[in-house]
């Protein structure tokens, strides 16, 4: 019964970080709280990249942003981030542009590559606009 209880009490005490997230407006759909690229890549992104950004195969394969030459477009990642692609879950609806931007900036620049163009959140809304579903991209951007 203790048990049972704890996990009430967890999943009742995400739903209150949840409901200040949403409130707070940090994002499109919200709860992302970190603004800079390294930030967001830590929270959110080397979950599944790892933290070299090489990323690991298992129960899943999560591939590597580590010297990745899809990486050279800078359009290409945000993209990715905004709509997700194969396991990777959508960003877009929880991501301001600025965040997409920052973690797309730090992405490209680190982790052995070195793309120096920067990419920007006005880059990231007119992306947003073109590929995200009009009950996604018609708010603005947080």
């Amino acid at each position: 019964m203790k048990r049972r209880l704890t996990a009430i009490g967890f999943f009742l005490g995400l739903s209150a970080l949840a409901g200040q997230a949403s409130a707070q407006n940090f994002g499109f759909g919200g709860g992302y709280p970190m603004q800079t690229g390294e930030g967001l890549y830590k929270g959110v992104c080397q979950g599944c990249h790892m933290p070299d950004a090489k990323g690991a195969r298992g129960a899943g394969a999560y591939p590597a942003l580590a010297g990745d030459p899809r990486l050279a477009g800078k359009a290409y990642p945000a993209i990715v981030v905004l709509r997700g692609q194969k396991a990777m879950p959508a960003f877009g609806p929880s991501f301001t542009d600025a965040q997409v931007a920052a973690v797309v900036t730090y992405v490209r620049t680190h982790f052995g590559n070195s793309y120096k163009d920067v990419t920007t959140p006005e880059e990231v809304k007119v992306l947003r606009a073109a590929v995200l579903p009009k009950s996604l991209s018609g708010r603005p951007p947080g």
